[in-house]
């Protein structure tokens, strides 16, 4: 990313790693519709930034401290990856630390993973070597829409056999489909009007799936759920409609979990008598993609088991070189696009 809306290819150095870091050869990346909000300018003025932060590749180096890793080794890093010494850490948000999104170092505040080799901050806690038995083009997705799609489901605090709602099934949104099955809820709602998705939503566990085409998915909603609602919601698209819809379809008490990304305005507003005119009981939870090598490795096992295979997702394979053609994609959402997959040199 030269500038805000400009993309171009760039010699750098290698980066060195510190004590406590360590330097990854990248051998395949996804491309992420952040990336294009992040070109488009949504988290402000950036110039001469590396895009990219969901990757896999070979340590390369490592710093003298680093205990859990040596050259050679495969690994998937996370998209966020936090300062774990830091206060909000210790808090119990090491995704926030260093401050608001101060985790999200990857494109934001240092160089991305779209080049030949990428830094990974206090690399004992922030990579995880991945087994034998994965191959680069499943692990990479543990990086973020594993990671960040399972989050909503957790973080929407859906009852053993409840019912919940996933708006939007584009790839974190179809990982929070996955997740709600996983997290136990009885009935799993998808909204989503693209043929594709819709299919996968079914596929990853989606019980009905409405097209708000064609229907008012909130008085679907409503109907599937005898009146009362669903017991959570799940807004996995960053848009002021899903989020009313969350807002609408829940029950007194239950849980909106938020992990779309709001590229752009100034505010997101609430359906005042939807929301219970602030005494609903309604709780509203957001998050940022965790980090942490546990993480990763929990996530890892559900890929090594078999109960979760996300590259149906994949759909289209570039070479380094066409980056900037998947970007281009991954904005449009042309050709039936889900998620882009990039490969490296040196995979």
């Amino acid at each position: 990313m030269e500038s805000i809306g400009q993309t171009g290819f760039k010699d750098k150095p290698v980066p060195e790693a510190g004590p406590n870091d360590a330097i990854v050869k990248t051998t395949v990346a996804l491309v992420c519709t952040s990336d294009t909000h992040t070109l488009k300018g949504a988290i402000g003025d950036r110039d001469d930034l590396t895009l990219g932060h969901e990757a896999v590749g070979v340590v390369e180096s490592v710093g003298e401290a680093v205990e859990q890793f040596q050259p050679g080794d495969r690994v998937a890093v996370g998209a966020i990856t936090p300062d774990f010494d830091d206060v909000n850490s210790q808090n119990g948000y090491p995704s926030q630390s260093g401050g608001m999104l101060g985790g999200w170092k990857f494109a934001n505040i240092k160089d991305g993973v779209f080049a030949d080799y990428f830094h990974v901050n206090d690399a004992d806690a922030n990579m995880a070597r991945i087994p034998d038995s994965i191959a680069d083009e499943k692990a990479v997705y543990v990086t973020d829409m594993m990671s960040t799609g399972f989050m909503g489901a957790e973080r929407a605090n859906i009852p053993v056999g409840g019912t919940a709602v996933v708006f939007a099934q584009g790839p974190v949104g179809l990982m929070a489909t996955v997740g709600c099955t996983l997290r136990g809820a009885g009935q799993v709602f998808a909204v989503e009007s693209v043929d594709e998705r819709q299919e996968l939503a079914r596929r990853y566990g989606a019980s009905e799936v409405i097209d708000f085409t064609e229907t008012d998915p909130v008085e679907t909603l409503m109907d599937l759920t005898d009146g009362e609602g669903v017991d959570s919601a799940i807004e996995s698209l960053g848009a002021q409609v899903t989020f009313e819809g969350c807002i609408r379809a829940t029950r007194p008490g239950g849980t909106i979990s938020v992990v779309g990304y709001f590229g752009e305005g100034d505010y997101v507003k609430i359906p005042r008598e939807d929301w219970g005119v602030g005494m609903g009981g309604k709780s509203i939870n957001t998050g940022l993609c965790p980090g942490g090598r546990l993480r990763l490795q929990r996530l890892l096992r559900l890929l090594e088991s078999g109960r979760v295979d996300p590259t149906p997702m994949t759909t289209h394979e570039f070479g380094f070189d066409q980056v900037d053609e998947a970007l281009r994609l991954m904005d449009t959402k042309e050709d039936g696009v889900i998620k882009p997959l990039i490969h490296f040199n040196g995979g």
